[in-house]
């Protein structure tokens, strides 16, 4: 099965033509990681995908959720979860109220409600905040639920968006520079998590570090002046005569 796909999507704004017939997909249950130089295409194509940026032509399906382009909107209740580069968490929320909140998109969901402490929904308030107490302690962030993202080291903001995404229940979770900002430690821990979401949702990540992001893909597909240059594995990219010369500036 196939989670997402881009069929022949160009984008051009005025007279710059930023992505031309890009074509690929990603696979039900497996990581695909998005890469290629600056001006590359990469952020129009994920921005395309999120439902932000309408294709000049061609379509992007959602073939497992038996859905077609989507908006902004509809992403979450549709099974798709993002992060952004930047981590996008609500300054005036503690950090497990900001976990907490990615359940307000679930089909029938109020996590707002919840969050207000209406008497009628204290049952499924104690439940969501298990869930993402749960969910914090899978990420080693429990110790600062009671935090302002303000006060909160970057690394451990990062860690609140992805705790956020994963209380909405994706099929498909798209991350936008998951590595941006971080040091080698957290790095690895980054790794593991995003390797272990494998087992239960798609991920497309959209990715500068080319060490990072070799490391835990099953396929890359590499852009170049907005267009696929290369798709395969990990190994078969890292010797793409096309991928050396246009991402590494490795001319052969």
């Amino acid at each position: 099965m196939v989670t997402l796909a881009f069929n022949n999507v160009s984008v051009r704004f005025g007279g710059l033509l930023a992505l031309s017939d890009v074509s690929f997909e990603v696979p039900e249950k497996q990581i695909v990681g998005l890469i290629g130089p600056n001006g590359a295409g990469k952020t129009t194509a994920f921005n395309v995908a999120c439902g932000f940026q309408k294709p000049t032509s061609g379509t992007v399906d959602f073939p497992e959720l038996g859905r077609g382009r989507l908006k902004p909107s509809q992403l979450a209740r549709a099974g798709v979860a993002r992060t952004l580069q930047g981590v996008g968490l609500f300054s005036h929320l503690s950090v497990l109220e900001n976990v907490m909140a990615g359940a307000q998109s679930r089909p029938g969901g109020s996590a707002w409600r919840a969050l207000v402490g209406l008497p009628s929904v204290a049952r499924q308030e104690r439940h969501l905040r298990e869930e993402a107490l749960s969910q914090m302690d899978r990420l080693g962030i429990v110790e600062f639920a009671r935090s302002l993202p303000g006060g909160i080291p970057y690394g451990v903001a990062k860690k609140v968006s992805i705790a956020r995404a994963l209380m909405s229940q994706p099929r498909l979770l798209m991350l936008d520079e998951p590595a941006s900002g971080l040091d080698e430690a957290e790095l690895e821990v980054f790794e593991e998590l995003i390797v272990g979401l494998r087992a239960s949702m798609s991920v497309l990540l959209v990715e500068h570090n080319m060490d990072f992001v070799m490391q835990l893909v099953d396929q890359l597909v590499v852009l170049n002046f907005g267009r696929v240059i290369a798709q395969g594995s990990p190994r078969d990219i890292s010797t793409n005569a096309d991928v050396l010369a246009a991402y590494l500036g490795i001319d052969e």
